[in-house]
């Protein structure tokens, strides 16, 4: 099969597609071909040697989706033929961006009839964060009020669908470029995150119970500022090792929470998987594919997730 692997930590430079053996499921794996996999910052750092992922070369790619094409003694949940995605893959497990891989039966549900494996691939590792980070942490309820932050980002884009059809009012942030489709996907009130009045307008719309913050050392001070009494904030990300608070006693006088998440650590992927399934059957949740590449395009399709603006996911199609 053909696959894309770094054989040393660098640049795209260190991309290359290599014909390799296809890989057999375990006892407890499936063998999926691959029909989409999705491109996520994650990748890179992987690729660059900032995370450290298994023993080199490496194959990138945290989730995919495609057919069931083998499965092991032990699996029980699909059987061949059937379609799945899947994610939680690219970090100890050899990742999506090849014609095969294998996945651990935990790590993937069956994809519903009508869903693209575009669509699974897409939203495979955001919706799991934005779920982990929503739901499982913030117990968003609802009614409550949602601020997101980066909304037209991969998974803020689907965090802001997810808020919806829990029934919490959404606020989010994003380039004006994207205000329009944003608002489609369900967000009650969109602001420029430029905008020098952003704190006053966020209060306007709704002191927000729920906050999922994707730069935490941009906006942690912020988000105690915004945030309703006994608000949880939900932290994904940042780019500087330290993020802190300007005013302590402010947080505390709101009873604040802060919640570090990171999607590797979800307990069960196939559960969460399975739930955002059946919201994608339900037509409550459509994550949006903003650009293709083949396995020879992995390079550029790294830098565009770093470096260029768009909605939605970059998904691989071998």
């Amino acid at each position: 099969m053909r696959a894309v692997r770094f054989h040393e930590y660098g640049g795209t430079d260190v991309l290359r597609v290599d014909d390799i053996e296809r890989p057999t499921p375990g006892p407890e794996e499936v063998l999926l071909e691959v029909e989409a996999a999705a491109v996520n910052p994650v990748d890179t750092y992987f690729r660059t040697g900032d995370y450290e992922p298994g023993e080199l070369p490496w194959i990138p790619g945290s989730d995919c989706a495609g057919t069931v094409a083998a499965t092991g003694e032990r699996v029980a949940s699909v059987t061949e033929g059937d379609r799945a995605f899947a994610t939680g893959l690219g970090n100890w497990l050899q990742g999506t961006c090849a014609e095969y891989v294998t996945v651990p039966e935990s790590h993937l549900a069956q994809l519903p009839e009508g869903v693209s494996a575009e669509a699974g691939a897409a939203v495979a590792l955001v919706g799991v964060t934005a779920w982990q980070t929503l739901v499982d942490a913030c117990s968003l309820e609802p009614a409550e009020r949602a601020l997101i932050h980066g909304g037209s980002g991969g998974v803020g884009h689907v965090a802001v669908q997810l808020a919806a059809a829990n029934g919490a009012r959404v606020t989010t942030t994003a380039s004006p470029a994207y205000h329009n489709q944003l608002a489609d996907l369900g967000a009650d009130d969109v602001f420029d995150y430029s905008r020098d009045d952003l704190a006053d307008a966020v209060v306007d719309a709704g002191a927000p119970d729920v906050v999922l913050d994707h730069r935490l050392d941009d906006y942690l001070a912020f988000d105690a500022e915004v945030a309703a009494q006994g608000a949880r904030i939900a932290a994904i990300g940042n780019t500087d090792l330290a993020a802190t608070f300007e005013n302590v006693p402010r947080c505390r006088a709101k009873a604040l929470s802060v919640h570090h998440v990171s999607m590797f650590n979800t307990p069960e992927f196939g559960a969460v998987l399975s739930r955002l399934a059946t919201l994608m059957a339900d037509d409550e949740l459509t994550p949006v594919v903003a650009h293709r590449y083949d396995l020879a395009e992995v390079p550029a399709a790294h830098d565009d997730v770093r470096n260029d603006s768009f909605l939605g996911k970059l998904v691989v199609t071998p």
